[in-house]
């Protein structure tokens, strides 16, 4: 039976540490990852929360990237291609060895959270053995397998993005008129104005790339 898994990883036993160093608030959501052989991936992901420009340059600079390429640029976000050559071990292994799909993966300040869908139980358990033979601190936080409700992963859509756009639905502010506001929504959630505008953005740039775009976004992860 398949499984999903949702981790967290350390920053610095993973990809970007020093850009995420230099840039605290810049958030990264990885839209596709590939690997590129047995030595590297190559992400294509988004990022939020920082200028552009010195963000370009912390990325160059960063030693577990090569060939940094800005693919386009928005108000909110940018999107960056690029290949990651270091603290990789545990995402190849993932890919090559257990024939996973990383469904999510985001990267903020200090640390990495993962959604994994693996083939089968035992593959959970080798990754937690390789983890432990190589000193990795993947923290598992949760396991579970496979129901109806994970339909809203063939939309590319996270757990946050999923409830945010369905509460969103239910409470009607996608009603014409709406029957409520992005500040009450946000009050019923106990989020701010600006997160919740955020989880909305995200989600429903998610489902229009996914839905209207699927080549371009199709998850190799």
């Amino acid at each position: 039976m398949s499984q999903m898994v949702e981790a967290t990883l350390p920053a610095e036993q993973f990809a970007l540490h020093e850009t995420l160093q230099q840039h605290p608030d810049v958030t990264f959501d990885i839209l596709r990852l590939v690997a590129d052989g047995t030595d590297r991936v190559m992400p294509f992901l988004w990022a939020g929360g920082a200028e552009t420009e010195p963000l370009f340059q912390s990325l160059e600079a960063d030693s577990s990237t090569e060939d940094v390429e800005l693919l386009a640029e928005f108000e909110e976000e940018t999107l960056f291609r690029m290949a990651w050559m270091a603290h990789i071990r545990l995402i190849l292994f993932v890919l090559l060895e257990e024939d996973a799909t990383i469904v999510d993966a985001e990267g903020q300040h200090t640390a990495w959270r993962f959604r994994i869908l693996y083939p089968e139980h035992e593959s959970v358990s080798t990754t937690h053995d390789f983890c432990e033979e190589y000193d990795i601190d993947l923290e598992f936080e949760r396991i579970y397998q496979l129901s109806g409700s994970f339909r809203r992963g063939q939309y590319g859509l996270s757990e946050a993005q999923y409830e945010t756009l369905q509460e969103g639905y239910r409470r009607g502010y996608y009603e014409i008129p709406r029957e409520i506001e992005l500040q009450e929504l946000a009050d019923l959630l106990d989020v701010s104005h600006q997160a919740l505008s955020e989880q909305f953005r995200r989600g429903h740039r998610t489902l229009v790339a996914n839905t209207l775009h699927p080549d371009d976004v199709s998850m190799d992860l």
